[in-house]
C-alpha cells in the first residue's frame, strides 16, 4: 500500500460519504493562503468530529488547538442549537485566520476564541466555571498531552468523550528509545489513558491524505 493508495481511499470516502462544501473548501484555502501550516483534519475525520458532536448531543465542546478553525467548524455545526465551542489557540495569527473562518462558515456565535497558552486558557475555564464539557478535542502541542490531558479530567463529567490526535506518528509511538518530542507526548497520551481508571478508551490507527497516525478517544466513567 502506498500514499497514492491511502488518498485516493480518502478521496472516495469523501465522494461517497460527504456532500460538497464549498465554505469548507474556502476555509481550507484560506489557511494556506494565509502560511498556516497543512495540518488541519482531513474532511474524513472532521466529519467524525462532527458526528462525535451529535451523537453526544454536545452543548459544550472544548478544542485545545485552533489552528485555522477547520475542525472547530465541524464540531460546531453538530452541536445543539444553543451549543457552544471553546477553542484555545497560541498563535495570533492563527486565531485571527480562524475568526475569519468563523465568520465565513457563519458559526461565529457558536464559538468562543481564546488566544494564548492553552494551559492558562484552561485554568482560567476551570476558574470560571465553564466545565463540565461534553466533548474535548486535543490538537495542540504534543509534548503537552498529559497536561492537557489532565485538565480534560478536570473539566469533564461522567460520559465525557475525549479524544486526541496524532497519537501514532507514523507508527513511531511503539519506539520506547525515540527522543522526539512529539512521539513522547504521544506515547505520554496512551500511558495517560491507560493509567487512569476513570478513563475507559481505545486508539484508532488512520491511513488517508493526512499519511499515516491516528487517534485515541477514551470515555470519562
Amino acid at each position: 500500500m502506498s500514499m497514492k493508495t491511502w488518498t485516493a481511499v480518502d478521496n472516495y470516502i469523501v465522494s461517497s460519504l460527504l456532500e460538497a462544501d464549498p465554505v469548507l473548501d474556502a476555509v481550507l484555502a484560506a489557511n494556506r493562503d494565509r502560511g498556516l501550516p497543512a495540518i488541519d483534519v482531513s474532511p474524513a475525520q472532521g466529519k467524525l468530529l462532527f458526528l462525535l458532536a451529535r451523537i453526544q448531543g454536545a452543548k459544550k465542546v472544548l478544542e485545545i488547538g485552533t489552528l485555522g478553525g477547520y475542525s472547530t467548524i465541524w464540531m460546531a455545526r453538530g452541536l445543539t442549537a444553543d451549543g457552544k465551542v471553546a477553542t484555545l489557540e497560541l498563535d495570533p495569527h492563527h486565531a485571527k485566520v480562524a475568526a475569519s473562518n468563523f465568520k465565513r462558515a457563519g458559526v461565529s456565535d457558536k464559538v468562543e476564541l481564546r488566544v494564548g497558552p492553552a494551559l492558562q486558557s484552561l485554568a482560567a475555564l476551570e476558574s470560571e466555571g465553564a466545565g463540565p464539557f461534553d466533548l474535548i478535542f486535543i490538537d495542540a502541542d504534543k509534548p503537552n498531552n498529559p497536561n492537557y490531558l489532565a485538565w480534560a479530567m478536570k473539566l469533564s463529567r461522567s460520559g465525557t468523550v475525549i479524544v486526541c490526535d496524532n497519537v501514532i506518528r507514523d507508527g513511531a509511538v511503539i519506539n520506547e528509545d525515540g527522543r522526539d518530542a512529539n512521539v513522547e507526548g504521544a506515547r505520554a497520551a496512551f500511558s495517560f489513558i491507560g493509567g487512569d481508571n476513570r478513563l475507559d478508551g481505545t486508539a484508532i490507527q488512520t491511513v488517508g491524505a493526512k499519511g499515516y497516525d491516528g487517534f485515541a478517544i477514551a470515555i470519562v466513567d
